[in-house]
């Protein structure tokens, strides 16, 4: 789908033409070094943590598991190699997180190992000469997987009068952030040397390693009596005992191979203005009326009295720089009382839920199964839904960077591999509102998302239309 100046879609999505292929790739030695890299004392963040246990554990069943972040875009002419490889060692030099790989210690905990000095990165350009579409998209997913070092690359793809600029990583490694920062950094120092320009100077990048640090010094305070936590175990116990479960049927996950995704138009502009003069009208902002809706949507679904769901939210602080390469990204539990609720309840309530949890994201659930192992591990398909705003980060450095003509028709993409996640998108910008979920690629899945995108647009177009709801499903 498109939003704004930018597509957001499954891989198939990712427009593409043949082209000739350079990508860049570490060089032997660099290869070497980070093998013998020495044991890291920056431990393995919460969230690292969980994707290589999932990655494992399913690599292990002989599954497969979502795990990368592709973002692209189109730029002008013919690239300059020289420029483009000194872009890419510079963006990766700068950001701590690339030094790092990860060793499985068993028992499903993990060893950081890291180079020491960033220098000793180097990745070198690769001419795979031309390819077509489908070889192109097989050769962008198939990078190291996240127990290996250099599990990210970088490429273009060389066409008549422009080429496309790509990069992937896997998760492990970066979030949504990801996009901007490639396309303000890796691309605006791209931009300048092959203009005949200067290297940009940019500011110091903040750390992701000072941000894993101190995430477990301060977790290692934390009992099950900390508020935050009781906050965690209340709301899994709740919810039978774990992570909530997407309300329709998804197929069976054993035999779930690849994922993708499916988009509904929610709210025209005109539809979008209105529904946040409702949301402002019970007290709350745009995203408190979207966890109504969603709430609103589950009881018409299951007759649930109460609403569970889970959001993420960055968990950068202006010391970790808002462009730091990194998995920041904590979740934020949200809880909405609906059965006969009206709007301006329901609205509300998800509003105080938002606001009041917000420093949750700061206490990993995976922390908190360490001191509550009772508790579940997330199983495969927890639904989580994230809200962009095309006037908040990180939607709004993506859309900057095409506003500032660094690239056009920016892309990002998820490896079409199964998603352990049931990753739910809102999108608010200028044309309106619209909604994506990525989902299993089987039947059922797409028969149980239609209906569920289907049933929040009529719920969100009742409310933008009278300010309340009634039954839709």
């Amino acid at each position: 789908m498109r939003i704004g100046k930018i597509t957001v879609g499954a891989l198939e999505e990712w427009s593409l033409s043949s082209g000739a292929v350079t990508s860049w790739h570490p060089t032997a030695a660099a290869v070497d070094k980070a093998r013998k890299a020495p044991v890291s004392t920056v431990p393995v963040s919460y969230m690292q943590g969980q994707h290589l246990r999932n990655y494992c554990e399913r690599t292990d069943a002989g599954m497969n598991f979502s795990r990368q972040i592709i973002a692209s875009c189109e730029v002008g002419g013919q690239c300059d190699i020289d420029a483009m490889d000194h872009a890419v060692n510079a963006y990766l030099r700068r950001h701590d997180t690339f030094r790092s790989w990860f060793r499985h210690a068993g028992d499903g905990q993990f060893i950081r190992h890291a180079l020491e000095d960033p220098a000793d990165i180097e990745f070198v350009p690769v001419d795979h000469g031309t390819m077509t579409v489908e070889q192109i998209r097989e050769h962008v997913v198939g990078i190291p997987g996240p127990l290996e070092w250099g599990c990210f690359t970088f490429g273009i793809i060389q066409n008549d009068g422009r080429f496309t600029f790509f990069a992937a990583m896997d998760h492990v490694h970066g979030d949504a952030t990801l996009i901007g920062t490639t396309m303000l950094e890796a691309n605006g120092m791209y931009s300048a040397l092959s203009s005949g320009g200067e290297a940009l100077v940019l500011p110091e990048a903040g750390s992701f390693d000072e941000f894993c640090i101190r995430e477990r010094e301060r977790t290692a305070e934390l009992t099950v009596d900390s508020p935050e936590v009781r906050a965690w175990i209340d709301f899994a116990e709740n919810s039978g005992g774990g992570f909530p479960e997407f309300p329709l049927p998804l197929g069976n996950h054993l035999e779930a191979k690849s994922s993708t995704m499916t988009t509904e138009v929610l709210m025209d502009t005109g539809q979008t203005e209105r529904f946040e003069a409702a949301c402002a009208a019970a007290g709350a902002r745009f995203v408190g009326g979207l966890f109504a809706c969603l709430a609103q949507v589950e009881h018409e679904l299951t007759g649930a009295l109460t609403y569970y769901g889970l959001t993420p939210r960055d968990s950068r602080t202006a010391t970790d720089n808002f462009m730091t390469q990194g998995w920041f990204t904590g979740l934020i539990p949200i809880t909405v009382p609906i059965g006969a609720a009206s709007f301006a309840d329901a609205a509300w309530s998800a509003q105080a839920s938002f606001d009041s949890n917000l420093n949750m994201a700061k206490v990993p659930y995976y922390r908190v199964l360490e001191l509550a192992p009772d508790l579940n591990w997330p199983q495969p398909n927890f639904p989580v839904s994230n809200f962009f705003h095309a006037g908040a980060a990180p939607l709004n450095a993506v859309l900057a960077a095409a506003d500032m003509g660094l690239a056009d028709n920016i892309g990002i993409y998820p490896d079409g591999r199964f998603s352990y996640q049931l990753t739910i998108y809102i999108f608010r910008y200028g044309e309106g509102t619209v909604m994506a979920i990525m989902h299993p690629d089987n039947n059922v899945a797409a028969k149980s998302v239609t209906r569920y995108m289907q049933t929040m647009r009529s719920v969100c177009s009742l409310v933008a239309d009278s300010g309340s709801w009634g039954r839709v499903a």
